[in-house]
């Protein structure tokens, strides 16, 4: 189809897919000519998250000197054999021409419409204050209902929410740090890196292997939904795990690799099926997009929808993931509630000092027991001062969280592209993150009464032996 063909297929009512559309493609008949060129990243074919399509590519080098310069990673050094990416896939922000995520939505599209198959499908928080920039809504506009409403509409049976997930990353996150903190040695070092964000996990694996110690062991919340899908709600509601297709709708094209990782089929060793993965798909916000737009959805008009009874309910702790700093109070509320045996204060439900979007903050924390030397970081280009600060001692932390993308994940690759200027953008998405966990009734995930009760029915304890089987990692 022509251009204008496509730019008027993608109008959807009154709202218009305006930024980031899905590229008119073809075939790759420049691949050649682009790699004598030599202008544009060199992303390899079976890169598992990100796409160069050649023939829209003009050979300009901008994301060359992008990668390089605001990510810290091309033309860097890596270990013989591997990638110089860690999928973040920010290339696909900047130049949304010929770089973009590796589709699948497609995929996603015949497995709803599959006889026998049960399609679930988890939402992140960062998406739920970014897709409605798609339709033309201003940033920060929180359309998590008509998400829900627009994806029954499909036919997806069933709809989670990620920030119960994230609750539950939180109790087994904070009960590791204070074992760290209580049993610190070789193999369980300080500080503890958060380990929510592959992007940065792979950066730590190309560029600051020692560093892998001192990554928390927890899954990230979406691994964790999805291990969970295929054990303990399909045992709740009598769904034959084999039949389902679990499908996490994120800000990030990191995602699309790190359910491929070894390891990532937790549920499938548990069950004897060793091939099941936990999660089967990742779509990014705009895959969204495109998978409402391919079933003729007019994503303004959907009526809200609530997500499932089960595994649907969140903490406006879990909702504060999606910003860089989220996780890292998220789990301080937990650790205090764990050493204290009783609610923190309020200042801990606004830890201003590591709040915002400076690249890296630091804060002492009084957990009533001890204080806490912590920090938050964002943005892998501006990494390196600081992590070789710490292999030197320079600098001492027991707590740091890392997110590879500026902002978090609401400033992740798989987001809408508009024309705001980022900074300000990402203040707006954030901002709507703020105001949930403000509203909401339950603030810390150790009072997530769905949290309770997977660990009463399901986990027994935080770090009990099941909860070590099913939601961590040992690299």
């Amino acid at each position: 189809m022509t251009r204008r063909e496509f730019i008027k297929k993608m109008i959807i009512g009154a709202g218009l897919l305006f930024c980031g559309c899905e590229h008119l493609l073809g075939d790759d008949h420049g691949r050649e000519r682009g790699r004598e060129r030599g202008g544009a990243l060199p992303i390899r074919s079976d890169n598992p998250s990100i796409r160069l399509h050649h023939n829209r590519c003009r050979n300009c080098g901008r994301c060359r000197g992008f990668c390089r310069n605001t990510m810290g990673v091309f033309g860097q050094a890596v270990p013989a054999g591997e990638d110089t990416c860690t999928y973040c896939g920010q290339c696909t922000l900047f130049c949304t021409r010929a770089i973009t995520e590796r589709y699948h939505y497609r995929e996603v599209n015949q497995a709803i419409s599959a006889a026998g198959k049960i399609v679930i499908a988890t939402t992140a928080p960062a998406i739920r204050v970014a897709l409605g920039e798609m339709y033309r809504l201003s940033p920060g506009t929180n359309v998590e209902g008509k998400i829900v409403g627009a994806l029954k509409h499909i036919g997806v049976d069933h709809v989670l929410d990620a920030t119960f997930a994230a609750d539950l990353t939180v109790m087994e996150e904070a009960s590791e740090l204070l074992e760290r903190l209580e049993n610190n040695s070789a193999k369980n070092p300080l500080p503890m890196f958060t380990s929510c964000c592959p992007a940065w996990i792979r950066f730590v694996k190309l560029f600051y292997p020692s560093f892998l110690p001192n990554l928390s062991t927890v899954k990230s919340p979406l691994l964790m939904q999805g291990t969970l899908v295929k054990t303990y709600f399909a045992q709740k509601t009598g769904i034959d795990p084999a039949k389902i297709v679990c499908v996490a709708l994120t800000p990030c094209t990191a995602k699309k690799a790190e359910i491929l990782l070894p390891g990532k089929n937790a549920a499938g060793v548990m069950h004897g099926k060793a091939e099941m993965r936990d999660v089967d798909f990742v779509l990014t916000c705009r895959e969204l997009a495109y998978l409402l737009n391919l079933n003729n959805v007019n994503f303004l008009q959907m009526q809200d929808a609530p997500y499932s009874s089960l595994m649907g309910t969140g903490s406006g702790a879990g909702m504060i993931f999606g910003n860089t700093g989220g996780v890292m109070e998220a789990s301080l509320r937990t650790a205090y509630r764990l050493l204290n045996n009783k609610n923190p204060p309020a200042k801990f439900f606004n830890l201003t000092p590591i709040r915002g979007l400076n690249s890296v903050r630091s804060a002492s924390v009084d957990l009533g027991v001890r204080t806490l030397n912590v920090a938050v970081a964002h943005g892998t280009g501006g990494l390196r001062p600081f992590l070789e600060s710490i292999q030197s001692g320079v600098l001492k932390y027991d707590f740091i969280e890392v997110m590879a993308c500026s902002g978090g994940c609401i400033g992740g690759g798989g987001q809408p592209v508009t024309l705001m200027g980022p900074t300000r953008l990402k203040q707006l998405r954030k901002n709507a993150l703020y105001q949930r966990d403000i509203g909401s009734e339950i603030r810390l995930s150790y009072d997530n009464p769905q949290i309770k009760a997977i660990y009463n029915d399901f986990l027994s304890e935080p770090l009990s032996n099941k909860a070590k089987e099913l939601l961590h990692i040992y690299r």
